[in-house]
């Protein structure tokens, strides 16, 4: 009988916040699997919880070579529970790599839900959270950050990213670049903490702000591009496409104008009287 493989989410601030179900897997997982040891010990040792399983690092650094001798444990039946500092495993922590070689071989994977930078900034923001986007660290060279920016010029969904301390002002100021000056955001430091701070403004305002320095664990909102302007199109390039559409594509003159109407987004008579207009020379 092959065991089970738990992603337990860990406070981000407020030791707390810990989850109920977060103090019976640490105290009964056979094997913890934590990104810090240390960090680890000293949660338990905050929420008064003994683990009676084996306890191993897994991080960045050692997750290729230590997976393997982990699935091998779940598949001799023991319940391993993974852990990371803070938040939720695989988010832009350790842990794709082991929930990946589980389900390859069938290993069930589930999950103690629990704090979550991501959701709390957003929520915190002040932004639209209807649609966003996760994208988590931005490349460190500057070359390489500015075309991630570049790309996401056009993102019309809410944005969320994970910045380290002494590298937020340079970051900020890259994406008011990127984005425009203007462009609303938060700055979300120490979530949950005794020194929690949401600053908002526009991205050139909170990179001045952040230039002083910053300090503690960062999430980044920024608001998704606004809708691009509609576009103008005279009544000559409005019946030059229609005539394209019926000599290109034979398609019938009311067809031809259902077609154009519908792919600029204007109404039917619209089109119909920038036709007409071009025909009377007017």
């Amino acid at each position: 009988m092959t065991g089970v493989l738990v992603l337990a989410g860990t406070p981000i601030g407020d030791v707390s916040d810990a989850p109920p179900r977060l103090l019976t897997e640490l105290a009964t997982a056979d094997v913890i699997a934590a990104e810090d040891t240390r960090r680890l010990r000293r949660l338990t040792q905050a929420l008064g919880v003994t683990p009676t399983g084996r306890v191993l690092s897994y991080f960045e650094g050692n997750e290729v070579g230590r997976t393997p001798e982990l699935v091998e444990a779940l598949q001799n039946g023991a319940r391993v529970l993974l852990v990371t500092d803070a938040g939720m495993p695989s988010v832009s922590d350790p842990g794709y790599r082991l929930v990946d070689a589980a389900v390859a071989v069938g290993i069930k994977v589930t999950a103690v839900p629990g704090p979550s930078a991501v959701l709390t900034a957003l929520a915190l923001s002040g932004l639209p959270v209807d649609r966003f986007t996760f994208e988590g660290f931005l490349p460190r060279k500057n070359g390489d950050r500015a075309r991630t920016l570049a790309e996401l010029k056009a993102e019309p969904r809410t944005m969320v990213f994970f910045e380290a301390p002494h590298r937020i002002a340079e970051s900020l100021a890259a994406m008011a670049d990127a984005f425009g000056a203007d462009r609303p955001a938060a700055v979300c430091r120490e979530l949950t903490k005794t020194y929690e701070e949401i600053k908002r403004g526009g991205l050139a305002e909170l990179a001045a702000w952040a230039a002083d320095g910053v300090r503690g664990e960062i999430t980044v909102v920024v608001a998704g591009a606004p809708p691009a302007a509609p576009q103008e199109h005279t009544p000559a390039e409005l019946a030059r496409l229609v005539t394209l559409r019926e000599q290109e594509a034979g398609e019938r003159r009311k067809e031809a104008i259902a077609a154009v109407a519908a792919e600029l987004g204007l109404q039917k008579r619209e089109v119909f009287d920038a036709v007409v207009a071009a025909k009377h020379g007017s």
